[in-house]
């Protein structure tokens, strides 16, 4: 690899990391007037907590724009021509960038919407089987986190399986363990609430 492509793979990266970063639950909670999700709840930006502190209209938005911060952080790796590794470096990037993002102070959420954009172009497969498993164990269980580990879990065996199944490239494993590891890591509050039985459980209408 060339001095210049490695200088456009580094600003991919940079980009995606940026791109990853945006915190468009405070974004949204400032538009509306609203109360600022790290105010509440667990503190972080994410959808779930932007559902305790405005509402599940502006949760919605924020979470389809949390995704689509993977997918065009992802979509920038593939207009760069970087091939699949330069891709997953983007997709991690942009998780990276919106658990700890820099316009907040490095804080953010913790990485499920944009981890299922950059999942939904990198391996859609694995995204068509996951988006049901969080949207089953969520309305069950009622536990926002639960339903994250346990579809990101779901995820990162589907590539797995694949990738060995149909002889595909050892990347997508190396991306099923990095980034599912690196969601489940920033989850790790939440497993310990979850094992202790305090963890909160979403509640679909706001509290007034």
């Amino acid at each position: 690899m060339d001095a210049g492509r490695i200088a456009i793979s580094a600003a991919v990266i940079v980009v995606a990391y940026l791109i990853g970063g945006i915190p468009w639950g405070v974004v949204i909670a400032r538009l509306a007037g609203g109360p600022d999700p790290r105010t509440i709840g667990s503190g972080r930006t994410g959808g779930a907590n932007v559902l305790r502190a405005l509402g599940p209209r502006a949760a919605a938005a924020s979470g389809m724009l949390d995704v689509l911060k993977g997918v065009v952080a992802v979509v920038v790796a593939i207009v760069a021509g970087g091939g699949l590794l330069l891709e997953i470096l983007a997709a991690i990037a942009a998780i990276f960038g919106h658990s700890r993002s820099p316009f907040i102070g490095f804080a953010g959420g913790r990485g499920i919407a944009p981890g299922l954009g950059g999942l939904i172009v990198i391996h859609p497969v694995a995204a068509l089987v996951t988006i049901p498993v969080f949207v089953i164990v969520l309305v069950v269980s009622r536990y926002s986190s639960l339903a994250s580990l346990t579809a990101t879990a779901v995820a990162a065996a589907t590539i797995v399986v694949m990738a060995i199944a149909f002889n595909q490239s050892g990347l997508y494993i190396v991306y099923a363990l990095l980034a599912g590891g690196m969601i489940w890591l920033f989850h790790l509050d939440n497993i310990q609430r979850l094992l202790a039985g305090s963890e909160r459980r979403i509640e679909w209408r706001r509290k007034a």
